[in-house]
């Protein structure tokens, strides 16, 4: 049985895509109006929900006065590094926690490879969130209006040979990964790197982090590399649901 709290939740998460009617979150959240009206006061006198003068409702003021950013990561980072270490140990090769900063995605954690020949990385490096393989995982599993935001209007930066700068190509490729849960770096942003990442999902199953796994191609094969796509997705599935997905 759902509760109010999960309800209030889910309402809040729903307007991080932007503002909307009362009946809109009602029936987005397959909910009654009366109830979305009853939590929307609530939310209302804490903050957390604001309503415009047509009657919309959006997101609140006392969000903006966390340092969401840093709560956010450090709380993934804490949930994610038992498995991003387990899955380091089954495979031996790089494996990153990445989140989506503004238009770019940025290494929030990692373990090292344990091999002599290694893609070089440092937490809290930035990369392009269309050529990278956590970047497409998170975009993926976006509404649309934000992905449309992150990658913005102009035209996508080609890093090396195979990096997908067609818009229509690129869609094509995200709707792919949407309904196989998880995405391919072909050498995309990096030469001879190539890497298979899935995404992490918050409530309401949005992508809110990307997990991968990165070897240098003349390590590993582009077969072997996928083969390791069912342990990933089993490591993301569980830190998902430890942060409160409930979709998978």
């Amino acid at each position: 049985m759902t509760t109010s709290v999960e309800k209030a939740l889910e309402m809040i998460t729903l307007l991080a895509e932007g503002p909307m009617s009362a009946s809109e979150v009602a029936r987005r959240l397959d909910t009654h109006r009366s109830t979305v009206s009853r939590l929307s006061r609530t939310l209302e006198d804490f903050r957390f929900v604001r309503r415009d003068a047509d009657g919309s409702l959006r997101l609140g003021s006392f969000l903006a006065t966390l340092p969401a950013n840093d709560l956010h990561r450090q709380e993934l980072v804490e949930v994610a590094r038992p498995h991003l270490e387990r899955l380091g140990e089954r495979f031996g090769h790089t494996v990153h926690l990445a989140g989506l900063e503004g238009g770019d995605v940025v290494y929030w954690d990692k373990v090292e490879s344990r091999q002599v020949l290694r893609m070089y990385s440092t937490i809290g490096a930035v990369a392009p969130a269309h050529a990278t393989g956590v970047g497409k995982a998170i975009l993926a599993h976006l509404p649309p209006s934000r992905r449309e935001r992150v990658l913005g209007p102009g035209e996508l930066h080609p890093f090396t040979d195979h990096t997908l700068t067609e818009r229509g190509a690129l869609d094509a490729r995200l709707a792919d990964i949407a309904d196989h849960g998880w995405s391919l770096d072909a050498a995309e942003h990096e030469d001879f790197i190539h890497c298979v990442a899935a995404p992490v999902l918050g409530v309401g199953g949005t992508a809110v982090a990307a997990v991968s796994v990165t070897a240098p191609q003349v390590l590993v094969s582009r077969e072997d590399l996928v083969a390791m796509v069912p342990d990933l997705l089993e490591v993301t599935t569980r830190i998902s649901h430890e942060i409160g997905d409930t979709t998978r």
